[in-house]
C-alpha cells in the first residue's frame, strides 16, 4: 500500500494549451514536511519526455512529506498544443504550473526541479513569484 495520493487536474496556460497535471502528496495531512511544494519538469516532448518518467521521483517525495507536482508539457500526453523547437513555448507551461501551485497549494515556497531540456532558465521575473 503506498504512503501517498495522486490527484489529477489541467492547469491552463496563458496561451489556452491545457496541461495534464498530477499531485502526488503524503496520505496523511499532518504527515507534511514542509510547505514546500516540488514542481518536477520532465525532458523535451518532442524528444519522447513525459511526466511518467518522473512518477517514481514524485512518489518518493510525497513518500518523504513532501506535496509534488507533475505534468505533461504541450504536446505531451493528456496536454493539448504543440510542442515548440526552441522551448520557449515550454517555458509558459512551467510557469502556468506555478502560478497554480501558489494560487491552489497555499505553498509559500516552490522547488522546481528538470532534468535535459526541463530545466530550461526562466525569465527573471517568473523567480520573483
Amino acid at each position: 500500500m503506498s504512503n501517498y495520493t495522486v490527484e489529477s487536474t489541467k492547469v491552463e496556460t496563458s496561451d489556452g494549451a491545457k496541461l495534464h497535471t498530477r499531485l502526488f502528496k503524503p496520505m496523511e495531512e499532518g504527515k507534511i514536511t514542509d510547505n514546500l511544494v516540488v514542481v518536477l519538469v520532465h525532458p523535451f516532448s518532442i524528444l519522447g519526455g513525459c511526466q511518467a518518467f518522473l512518477k517514481g521521483i514524485a512518489a518518493g517525495l510525497a513518500g518523504k512529506g513532501y506535496k509534488t507536482v507533475t505534468f505533461d508539457m504541450r504536446g505531451a500526453g493528456k496536454s493539448t498544443g504543440r510542442p515548440s523547437l526552441t522551448g520557449f513555448a515550454e517555458i509558459k507551461d512551467v510557469i502556468a504550473v506555478c502560478k497554480w501551485v501558489c494560487e491552489n497549494l497555499s505553498s509559500d515556497r516552490i522547488l522546481l526541479v528538470g532534468s535535459s531540456a526541463g530545466c530550461h532558465r526562466p525569465p527573471s521575473h517568473v523567480i520573483s513569484m
